[in-house]
């Protein structure tokens, strides 16, 4: 069952411990991978969706690929918040000149 979507999915949504962690503008550290895809999770994340939608899996595996996509969701959120963050900042910095 390796070559499933949920295992290629999970994969993806968790990060590793011994990935760099990416410094943002503001100095604080990011906690998604340097490889990590905006637009690639939100693909992840729709493809979770219309499995759930055919209505075919087995329970368990709708469990599974639901607590992976609400994961994803998460850093999607995170890394919105992120770069809100740093578009405030960077309109501050031009306010003051």
């Amino acid at each position: 069952m390796s070559d499933s979507p949920r295992s290629k999915t999970n994969s993806n949504s968790k990060t590793n411990p011994n990935n760099a962690k990416a410094n943002s503008p503001d100095g604080k550290q990011s906690s998604l991978p340097p490889d990590w895809s905006y637009e690639a999770t939100v693909e992840q994340v729709e493809e979770i969706v219309g499995q759930l939608e055919t209505g075919e899996l087995p329970l368990a595996d709708v469990f599974d690929r639901f607590t992976t996509a609400v994961e994803q969701l998460r850093q999607c959120e995170a890394f919105l918040a992120e770069k809100r963050q740093q578009v405030d900042l960077l309109i501050e910095v031009l306010d003051d000149e």
